[in-house]
Formats: structure tokens, C-alpha cells, sequence
């Protein structure tokens, strides 16, 4: 895998606070997808608000573009950059079997949390904000309990991996995955997907601000809702996180 795919720009930068906030500030001026990395953030965060660490030699990406179709096609693309990203380690460590996607938004290696997605609405555009262990795991006491133990790319494997040869890959992934869902649709995305879903057909709680939710992970809908198996019947949730 090589080169950089067709119409997409590309911004590197050594420091920023959030790559997501440069996303937001660039937005009104933007022609096309644009792919923004920082080899450093000083005020990162992830889902709801929670701090993401960055520290040098791992990899903050966003990924600003024009939001295509309704906000539900939108949301999707997690599952599209899912898959993007999966493919990137693979091209970078050749190791296809070390990884598994969590639901809604994770990439796991040997069972640990390597990566996060994080999307976005910026008007009339999308931004996925992707940020990945590469050298530095968070200290496993910083994590709230039951959540998913991080791990790094260079901890767990070995291999080391600069960000903006990772991000030559992410994008290339991400430019087929993207083709693949505006041409097919989610069917072939959702089958990919859940080809590497991690822990389906096992007992998983899905726990929201208001309540949880346990049941065997039985599916992915064909809106991207996770389906579980509960003793009351198939449950659909649309938001939550998930823990094993």
C-alpha cells in the first residue's frame, strides 16, 4: 500500500491543541476532504467530552469532509472508518488476526484498546476525529473501571510506526471503504464489519448515562444499532458503551 489517494488534501502540523478544532476552524473555507494530523495535541478529547492523551509518536488525525446524505448515513462512517483503520494496521504490522473492532467506535488489539473514532457535525460537514496508540498507552489507572485496558502499537508488537506514514495508510483504507459505502451502500461495510467484531456471540453490557443493558452481542442492524440477545427478547441501542 502507497501513495495518497485522489482529492484528498492534507495537513500536518507539529502542534496543535485539537485536531478536531482545527477541523472546526477551517471548515468555511473548505473545497474537499481534508485529512489534518498533529504530531501533538495539548487539549485533545474523545466521546463525551473525556480527555484523550496525545503525547508525541502516536497519531491524531481528523478527517474533515462534506457531509453526504442524511445525518443517519453520517454516523455510519464510524463503522466505515472502523474498518479504515483496521486496515491500516494490517498494512503496517502484516499482522491481520491481532485485531478486532468494538462497537461503536474502538479498534482492539489482542483485546486492548489501540484506537478511538470520535464524529462530529460541523455545520455541513462531517469530521472524524481518529486517535491511535502508536508508542504511548494511557496508564491503565487513569481508565474508568470495567472499561477496556489500552494498549500501543510499539508496546504490544514492537513495531514502531511514524503518524504520517500511518496517516499514508489510514487515508488510502479510508478512500476504499468511503467508495465502497457511496457505490453499495452499508450492506457490504456492516458484513465487513462484523467479520472482525469483537466478542460477538458473547454475553456484553451496554451502559448509557440512564441505564444498562445486558445481553449476548448478537448483531449490527442495518442501522448501525448493536443488537443483543436478553432474556426479554433482541434489544437495539443506538449509543452507548459497551463493556466485556
Amino acid at each position: 500500500m502507497g501513495g495518497w489517494p485522489q482529492g484528498y488534501a492534507r495537513q500536518v502540523f507539529d502542534t496543535l491543541d485539537s485536531t478536531l478544532s482545527e477541523a472546526a476552524r477551517i471548515a468555511p473555507t473548505l473545497t474537499g476532504p481534508t485529512w489534518i494530523l498533529a504530531i501533538e495535541q495539548t487539549a485533545a478529547r474523545g466521546r463525551r467530552g473525556r480527555t484523550w492523551s496525545t503525547p508525541r509518536g502516536n497519531f491524531a488525525g481528523t478527517l474533515i469532509m462534506h457531509r453526504k446524505g442524511t445525518a443517519a448515513d453520517a454516523a455510519l462512517r464510524s463503522f466505515v472508518a472502523s474498518l479504515a483503520l483496521r486496515d491500516a494496521f494490517v498494512a503496517v504490522t502484516g499482522m491481520a488476526d491481532a485485531f478486532a473492532l468494538k462497537w461503536p467506535n474502538d479498534v482492539l488489539l489482542f483485546g486492548g484498546k489501540v484506537a478511538g473514532i470520535l464524529l462530529e457535525a460541523v455545520g455541513p460537514h462531517l469530521v472524524i476525529g481518529i486517535g491511535v496508540n502508536l508508542v504511548h498507552a494511557p496508564n491503565p489507572a487513569q481508565i474508568e473501571a470495567g472499561a477496556v485496558t489500552p494498549v500501543s502499537l510499539a508496546g504490544a508488537l514492537g513495531v514502531n510506526v511514524p503518524p504520517e506514514a500511518f496517516l499514508d495508510a489510514l487515508a488510502l483504507a479510508y478512500d476504499y471503504w468511503e467508495v465502497q459505502f457511496n457505490t453499495y451502500g452499508f450492506a457490504p461495510v456492516r458484513s465487513a464489519w462484523l467479520a472482525h467484531a469483537a466478542r460477538i456471540g458473547e454475553v456484553v453490557t451496554a451502559r448509557t448515562m440512564r441505564d444498562e443493558t445486558v445481553g449476548v452481542f448478537e448483531d449490527v442492524d442495518t442501522a448501525g444499532n448493536l443488537v443483543l440477545r436478553t432474556p426479554k427478547g433482541p434489544v437495539a441501542i443506538t449509543a452507548a458503551d459497551v463493556y466485556f
